[in-house]
């Protein structure tokens, strides 16, 4: 099953047209054959692939270095702006390199810890306690849908999955309407359109779209761990272990923000 998250979409080790990771350059002499066969057996950690072991520990890491760079924002929020410019480049860049680089996805980490802290204080500073729940909301959504996948009730598919392309796009086009108003000053709603009451008992459009998109959240995740599962089966070198940390470091913060503003709009203004 593709990824549609670009994190993944780009790296040959979780693609579904990816050869076997450990293949014989030559045909083996019987005594190369007489000394494998004398060794002990070799864990995959020893050979240098990917496990579920190590991918954790690169993507703790990476949400280590997020974490602490938030605490940095929360203090200077002034930072957030610059941080969210240098993230986003820093982004384009992880995406589009063919071989994960462990110091980018660190300073990745880091700017967009910076951001995110910025931006949760300048929320907590107009809705107290905000951020204490968009992060309990985050975590118990991760947590759901880690452990429906790890128990095999949810899974990728290919219907699902167009389906999630597309209604990605529509939420897209729908973001960038919605600020090119707000920017042109047609409406002065914190949210825009998602301040606006919908004709479903008056319940603001940002509280119909956000829980949808909390969803679509939730199903990039299970893409995201589909993908991990993937490269650990193939046996795909450790160091796409990070392109994983990558990956899923960006649909989290992406649920958390989502997560943030449902809760701003469910407070009201």
């Amino acid at each position: 099953m593709a990824t549609s998250n670009p994190a993944f979409s780009n790296s040959p080790a979780f693609s579904q047209s990816a050869t076997k990771a450990i293949q014989w350059t030559k045909e083996p002499s019987a005594q190369e054959l007489d000394e494998l066969y004398a060794r002990s057996a070799a864990t995959p950690d020893d050979m240098g692939r990917m496990t579920y072991e190590n991918t954790i520990q690169k993507t703790v890491l990476a949400f280590v270095v997020l974490l602490a760079t938030a605490a940095v924002g929360w203090f200077v929020p002034a930072l957030m702006i610059p941080a969210a410019i240098v993230g986003f480049v820093l982004a384009l860049v992880n995406i589009f390199k063919k071989e994960p680089s462990p110091a980018l996805i660190l300073a990745y980490s880091g700017a967009q810890g910076l951001f995110v802290g910025g931006i949760s204080m300048f929320f907590e500073s107009a809705w107290p306690g905000i951020v204490t729940q968009a992060v309990i909301g985050t975590f118990a959504v991760v947590g759901v849908t880690l452990a429906l996948f790890a128990s095999g009730k949810i899974r990728a598919s290919k219907r699902a999955t167009q389906v999630f392309l597309v209604a990605m796009i529509g939420y897209a086009v729908f973001s960038l309407i919605n600020m090119g108003l707000m920017i042109f000053g047609v409406t002065d709603s914190a949210f825009g359109l998602r301040s606006e009451p919908s004709p479903l008992f008056g319940i603001p459009w940002g509280v119909l779209i956000g829980v949808f998109v909390i969803l679509l959240a939730a199903y990039s995740l299970v893409l995201d761990f589909d993908a991990v599962k993937t490269g650990v089966e193939r046996g795909a070198p450790a160091k796409y272990g990070w392109t994983a940390a990558f990956g899923i470091m960006v649909t989290v913060i992406w649920l958390y923000l989502e997560i943030l503003r449902l809760l701003a709009i469910l407070r009201g203004e």
